[in-house]
């Protein structure tokens, strides 16, 4: 035997239903929140601060990096080719 009950309702209805708090101000407080941190990191996202940060040596830094990723794309027994 089996049976089968379908209940049609409102996510509200059901929340009510089932005691549950109502968390709708809540949740708008905490993602105006989210908003505001999320633009403020934005602002200081300057490209040109961004590149000092991850290259503090600039071009010289890069041709180190350079160097250091062609060892591991040459072939055993190649030197110095890049």
């Amino acid at each position: 035997m089996k049976i089968s009950i379908d209940i049609d309702c409102s996510p509200e209805e059901a929340r009510r239903f089932l005691g549950l708090p109502d968390v709708a101000a809540l949740n708008e407080t905490m993602m105006g929140e989210v908003r505001t941190r999320m633009a403020d990191a934005m602002k200081a996202m300057d490209p040109e601060a961004l590149m000092k940060a991850w290259l503090p040596t600039g071009a010289a830094g890069m041709e180190q990096m350079k160097a250091f990723w062609s060892q591991f794309t040459q072939r055993p027994g190649e030197k110095g080719k890049t």
